[in-house]
């Protein structure tokens, strides 16, 4: 999901401690430290990109994006990963960050479809059609929200412009149990897609009511039944935790519901209170109803030794993965990679993104798009792409997104790799960087020896921490992001 956390507050942020590297065995269990948690829980990026997306400019001439979509598409270049970001809902969940379009008219999906296949058009003139597709994802708002048919309709326009789909290629969806028929379920495999992320959330039915999302269990059991039965070759889960009226044993209850539906993955997300950005979120303070940081660090543990006794493998900030779904073993290849959508198995590839708000990357460059129908309409009605904002990256820029990549997908720098693969003398270069760790590894959170820095256990669910201090572009100016726990 491309969300308004993505865009200005970067989103819910991370789950828990997992094992780093391959010195630990797969599904190791760590204790947490939640003291330490307690102090180093502050706000920063969750580098989904670097520089994070604060730091996107509207001065769109002074970039060159033009020529940079030109030069990432010269003979040879790689993979493609598309995003559609499908951003109606029939109501409104007061906890979500996400740019979404709240409306019970379902004729705006098929409206809607016509403006991206304008913007695809646009898009796959610029690109070369031999690339191919390695990933495709729906995501929202409420993908689902779409009539099956339309769905069908938005899966021939993506074949139709772009040519070389994959034949393993990763499809994967958004899905709301509350709003899924079979018909739905039938129409997404007839297009491709593979995966499934159910929106969850909780499953309490007093929590349910305060964050305005009633959603009965039997739903989520029934939508996984439907999924498997087609052939969906991999299903998460979301919950989120620190949620109005939830206290450690109402979470707990939730995560043993989920377990028992045997999900591949789970995303599980601290809920990031960001007011000043979604007014929505107001009403969890006048009613006075937000857990306590003590309680919502009393659900993190719970949720992170459920899930580890259970043996799912905690693959960073908020994923958890069976060990034999292609998140863990990346892990422990060493092949992780992490774009817009979190963490992922396939690297290398350029995405573009389409539909309000989405963010498109490509080496050198990010593009958003703008965020209301009004504007990406008039965009695309005057023969445009729908831009509205992005950057690109100096050679610094790329040097610690390269950086801060390894620490978020690793969890060690080794500084004689990284003085070859950037061609300077790493430790040199980033020594200030490097003694800035003085507080971290005192805390135990990282080991640092004259070959590299390694991130333990204890320090693994603040990985934000760690790699914000390669972060150049931080400072003490008025708050952009989330909290890290």
């Amino acid at each position: 999901m491309i969300s308004a956390h993505d865009s200005t507050a970067p989103g819910p942020p991370p789950a828990a401690p997992t094992p780093a590297g391959p010195a630990a065995p797969a599904g190791a269990r760590s204790a947490l430290d939640l003291d330490l948690i307690r102090k180093y829980s502050i706000p920063g990026p969750r580098y989904t990109s670097y520089p994070p997306a604060t730091q996107f400019t509207t001065d769109l001439p002074s970039l060159g994006l033009d020529e940079a979509m030109a030069e990432d598409n010269r003979p040879g270049s790689g993979p493609l990963s598309l995003y559609f970001h499908l951003p109606f809902c029939e109501t409104r969940c007061w906890f979500c960050g996400c740019n979404t379009v709240i409306t019970r008219r379902r004729d705006s999906a098929g409206e809607y479809l016509q403006d991206l296949a304008r913007e695809m058009r646009l898009t796959a003139t610029r690109i070369d059609s031999s690339r191919p597709v390695a990933q495709i994802h729906l995501g929202g708002g409420t993908p689902t929200f779409f009539p099956p048919d339309e769905l069908r309709r938005l899966g021939a326009l993506i074949r139709n412009f772009f040519l070389n789909i994959s034949p393993d290629v990763e499809f994967g969806v958004e899905v709301d149990p509350r709003r899924l028929t079979t018909e739905h379920v039938m129409a997404l495999r007839e297009i491709g897609a593979n995966r499934a992320s159910l929106g969850v959330q909780d499953t309490n039915p007093r929590v349910q009511l305060a964050i305005h999302r009633h959603q009965p269990h039997r739903l989520n059991e029934q939508t996984m039944s439907w999924l498997r039965s087609v052939g969906f070759s991999s299903i998460n889960v979301d919950l989120i935790f620190g949620l109005p009226l939830q206290t450690a044993d109402t979470f707990a209850r939730t995560v043993d519901d989920v377990l028992a539906l045997n999900p591949d993955r789970l995303s599980v997300f601290s809920y990031a209170h960001v007011p000043w950005i979604k007014p929505a979120q107001k009403i969890f303070e006048d009613r006075d109803q937000l857990p306590s940081a003590e309680e919502k660090l009393a659900m993190f543990a719970v949720a992170h030794e459920k899930l580890t006794a259970a043996g799912y493998i905690d693959i960073g900030l908020d994923h958890f993965a069976k060990p034999d779904d292609e998140l863990a073993v990346a892990l422990r290849e060493g092949t992780l990679h992490r774009n817009f959508q979190g963490y992922s198995t396939r690297g290398g590839a350029s995405l573009y993104s389409f539909g309000i708000s989405s963010i498109s990357s490509t080496e050198d460059t990010y593009r958003q798009n703008f965020k209301s129908l009004t504007d990406w309409r008039a965009a695309l009605d005057a023969g445009q792409l729908p831009t509205e904002r992005g950057l690109r990256l100096t050679a610094e820029d790329k040097r610690r997104r390269h950086i801060i990549m390894r620490l978020m997908c690793d969890r060690r720098l080794n500084f004689a790799n990284l003085s070859r693969q950037l061609g300077l003398d790493f430790a040199g270069t980033y020594a200030r960087e490097i003694a800035s760790l003085d507080d971290l590894v005192a805390d135990g959170l990282v080991t640092r020896t004259a070959d590299g820095i390694e991130v333990t256990h204890v320090g693994v669910p603040l990985l934000r921490v760690v790699a914000m201090r390669f972060d150049a572009t931080l400072s003490g100016g008025p708050r952009k992001h989330s909290r890290t726990i």
